[in-house]
């Protein structure tokens, strides 16, 4: 009876707090993402007051709130229009594992860690966060902007291309051999492609089956089926992120937009405790050591980050301020780089702290940049064409100073890569805020 009081006391101290913390956040204009990790990290193993009784609850919350989370992505979108992204955006999905994976295996292989901490940390600094990326969209109402699709495409090619690197690296980290691997891999890959199958080809007979009346029957089946597809990918080596996505795109019509109305206050809740559970299971001691190689480490990844999205924007023929939005946006790094680090730990335990410390600091830095990286590189661009416009008259219009640094870190990478013309974006994701201006005079859609 103890017990369940203090479960009780706990968790509702910590409701409460979110609430009040999600409050301020609104009120001063910020994602209330970084103050969630904070108040996770003050309140969790050594912490000021560390909370033991609702542990096993929150991790339990944490998982649900992931999966809800992507549920809720995939319902904004149709098969056909994932397919359109993967089609249209798989060479950025190559540029972005060139420029992010690059610096975590550059930089294991400096700390001396080898071959498997440098492929381990490599994944750490590829994948983005698609739970706090999810999130920040939501927050800042960016779900019908123009380049949402790029994004979603980006992080979908990330969550697929997991089902391919999880399988190998376990097997790297346990020693099995070639047989092993490639079994594991094949397992992976069977249950991507029948998920994706049922999803792309069956998705109306899925609605119709799901279909409800009813509103507490349609909650209970959407989320039980969600749930169960997600643990069956999980136990497959599959993320259990991408089972929940595919389960959103595979509904459609009233039953998605039914199941987005019932989702949504669960959602909000669970992906609250997600972000607290991060900050939970870290001990702030483990971090000051760690915290210099982990934060120039982070500054390099969120830049080649910036660029991955300016470049997957500017090939499907998004404006100036669409591109430096999607760019800020992928920056964040989360539970996927988490998962990782703690497969890899036990092999190379160097490697728990610092990509802790990494994760922190773009976890909190990844809403921060999603919001402002745009509004800084137009304020930057202001003042330099200010500035020429000043040496005399006739001189001509400023070039954009960010823009070439962008096109210098990005394009020699997508010189690898097939460009295909880009298909236009679906009509219903059309610019939806009065900030989408039309694309500006002399601008190429490529």
């Amino acid at each position: 009876m103890h017990d369940t009081t203090a479960l009780l006391v706990e968790l509702g101290a910590v409701i409460l707090g979110l609430g009040l913390l999600g409050r301020f956040a609104g009120r001063i204009g910020l994602s209330p993402i970084p103050l969630y990790l904070l108040a996770g990290l003050a309140f969790g193993h050594g912490g000021l007051i560390p909370l033991k009784a609702s542990e096993e609850f929150t991790m339990v919350g944490a998982e649900i709130g992931v999966i809800l989370l992507l549920l809720l992505l995939g319902l904004e979108y149709s098969a056909s229009e994932l397919v359109t992204s993967l089609k249209t955006q798989y060479p950025s999905g190559a540029v972005d594992f060139a420029l992010n994976a690059t610096p975590g295996a550059v930089a294991a292989l400096i700390l001396g860690w080898g071959p498997v901490g440098a492929v381990a940390l490599a994944g750490v600094t590829w994948i983005s966060s698609s739970g706090v990326i999810a999130k920040v969209m939501t927050d800042l109402g960016r779900l019908g902007n123009r380049e949402t699709p790029v994004v979603l495409g980006v992080l979908v090619m990330e969550d697929l291309a997991m089902a391919v690197y999880l399988p190998l690296l376990t097997a790297m980290l346990a020693g099995v051999g070639l047989a092993g691997g490639s079994l594991a891999l094949v397992i992976a890959l069977g249950a991507v492609g029948l998920v994706l199958y049922l999803a792309l080809r069956h998705g109306r007979l899925i609605s119709r089956a799901v279909s409800s009346d009813n509103p507490e029957m349609l909650l209970l089946v959407v989320l039980g089926l969600t749930v169960l597809v997600a643990g069956v990918a999980q136990q497959l080596q599959v993320s259990a992120a991408v089972g929940a996505f595919l389960v959103g795109i595979a509904l459609s019509g009233e039953v998605a937009e039914g199941a987005r109305k019932l989702l949504t206050p669960l959602r909000d809740l669970f992906a609250a405790v997600f972000f607290v559970f991060f900050g939970l299971s870290t001990n702030p001691a483990d971090i000051p050591p760690v915290l210099l190689p982990a934060a120039l480490l982070a500054v390099v990844t969120a830049l080649t980050k910036i660029a991955t999205g300016w470049y997957a924007a500017r090939r499907a023929g998004i404006g100036s301020r669409g591109r430096w939005r999607a760019g800020g946006t992928l920056v964040a790094r989360g539970e996927f780089s988490i998962v990782i680090a703690g497969l890899a730990v036990a092999t190379e335990p160097r490697i728990g702290p610092i990509a802790t410390a990494y994760v922190l600091i773009l976890v909190i830095l990844g809403p921060l940049t999603a919001r402002w990286t745009q509004p800084v590189v137009a304020r930057i661009e202001a003042r330099r064409g200010r500035g020429r416009g000043g040496e005399g008259a006739g001189t001509a219009p400023a070039e954009p100073v960010a823009k070439p640094i962008a096109e210098f870190v990005a394009e020699p990478v997508a010189e690898f890569v097939a460009k295909p013309v880009a298909e236009p974006a679906p009509e219903r994701l059309l610019p939806q805020h009065d900030d989408l201006t039309p694309e500006p005079a002399g601008e190429t859609r490529e």
